[in-house]
């Protein structure tokens, strides 16, 4: 017995070899992960002549602002966006998760007795759809929506990918005897779904949460169908703008009524990756809050019918 005691010891320790290894391993890969954005970060802050002489390099020859300065001649615009966005991602995120997790539990539950035709109906429509003009006489000319905050926060809230994504967790993740031990304590459907579902779906919700928040950040698209006023252009519709703006300086370059001044110190390459730097910084704060929930899906068990 205490033969097989200090082998099962041993089976039990790490070899240091094997586990200096295997941390090596694992930093080398999110060096990887992370060195891209670094230099993004980098090249944001070097001068645009340095690098159109040198090239990109990790530790550059002169360090420089000018790309950044550039990115906010806007001043107040850039900020007005930067609060836009961040109000639309924060409601539309709510809003679509609530929808989701509601319609989703809902065809997931096996006495729904229409729960084929809903489910059917999701999934129809990621297959087809009415295509770009319908869409924009519904938003625009039936629900109104035209120049308002809501056009860029309604059209994104439903996805019919999540439903199917939290339909299959909802199915495999919720027990069916928890539920009934709801019912068997007098709990309603809602109470069953507050107090009972939804602590067990933190994972598969924290999941459907980043892709929202991810799709109302990054979104451009509906600002450039519904949204004129400036005080309600979106953070990626604002960048769109300034580039397009370098864009159209650069191609008239030989125009003799474009300042040859200006010209000269517009930065090309430098102010793109500041444009990168500052749409893709605040939302990598959102990972760390959804990352706590994906390691709590590791620790859900089944329980025994």
């Amino acid at each position: 017995m205490a033969g097989l005691k200090r082998k099962s010891r041993n089976f039990s320790q790490l070899n240091p070899v094997a586990n200096a290894g295997a941390v090596l391993a694992a930093g080398l890969f999110a060096f990887l992960c992370v060195f891209p954005f670094l230099f993004v970060v980098i090249i944001s802050l070097t001068d645009e002549m340095t690098l159109s002489r040198n090239g990109y390099r990790i530790w550059p020859e002169q360090w420089s602002l000018e790309a950044y300065k550039y990115v906010f001649r806007s001043g107040d615009q850039l900020l007005q966006s930067y609060g836009v966005t961040i109000l639309v991602t924060l409601i539309g995120t709510v809003l679509s998760l609530v929808l989701i997790a509601l319609f989703s539990y809902a065809i997931s539950r096996r006495s729904f007795k229409y729960r084929n035709f809903f489910a059917f109906f999701a999934f129809f429509t990621m297959l087809f759809n009415g295509g770009l003009v319908p869409t924009y006489i519904v938003v625009t000319q039936l629900l109104g929506l035209k120049d308002s905050i809501w056009a860029l926060i309604l059209p994104l809230t439903v996805n019919a990918f999540y439903i199917m994504i939290m339909r299959t967790f909802f199915s495999i993740s919720v027990p069916e005897s928890i539920i009934e031990a709801g019912k068997i304590d007098g709990a309603s459907e809602l109470g069953i779904f507050t107090r009972l579902v939804l602590p067990l779906s933190l994972p598969g919700l924290a999941t459907i949460g980043l892709f929202s928040t991810l799709g109302y950040w990054n979104d451009w698209f509906n600002a450039l169908l519904y949204i004129d006023s400036a005080n309600l252009v979106p953070l990626q519709a604002m960048l769109m703008r300034i580039e397009n703006s370098m864009q159209f300086i650069l191609q008239n370059s030989n125009n003799p009524s474009v300042n040859v001044g200006l010209l000269s110190s517009l930065p090309q390459d430098t102010s793109r990756m500041a444009m990168v730097v500052l749409a893709t910084g605040p939302i990598v704060l959102a990972y760390p809050f959804f990352q706590r929930y994906f390691v709590q899906g590791l620790t859900i068990g089944a329980v025994k019918e």
